[in-house]
């Protein structure tokens, strides 16, 4: 069985049945999108523990993401997360569950909110976490 190649700008399908996770809780975030429910306010955990609460959620076909305000645990700074980076959503606790560390997010290209919807800083992310999904597979 192939891998799925990672697609930094699009929503991933939800845990597969007989994850840890209940899937009467957990849902895709294309779900939300397409219902109508907004992610902005949730928390967002990290593999190894909480970053921040989203700001701001695009749920643009092909281009959706996360900007996520850390707040001081790396001096108030945003990062954008794509997508492809949320392994789940959990609606009940408010939850956004992203397949990265606090390292790799932490060390992703700085935010730039005049810049950011360009196609060239999206590109730099989109790589970015694109080789740290090869380079560290969930």
């Amino acid at each position: 069985m192939q891998p799925t190649p990672f697609t930094p700008w699009t929503w991933r399908e939800p845990e597969p049945a007989g994850s840890t996770t209940d899937p009467a809780v957990v849902e895709s975030a294309e779900d939300f999108g397409s219902a109508g429910v907004d992610l902005v306010g949730f928390k967002v955990e990290a593999t190894d523990g909480h970053i921040g609460s989203i700001d701001q959620a695009s749920y643009d076909v092909g281009s959706a993401y996360l900007v996520v305000d850390t707040g001081p645990w790396i001096f108030g700074r945003k990062v954008l997360l794509p997508a492809g980076t949320v392994q789940t959503v959990d609606r009940n606790e408010r939850k956004v569950y992203v397949d990265r560390t606090k390292e790799q997010i932490k060390d992703s290209p700085e935010y730039d909110k005049d810049t950011f919807e360009t196609p060239e800083y999206r590109e730099q992310v989109g790589d970015y976490y694109t080789g740290s999904y090869r380079d560290y597979p969930r």
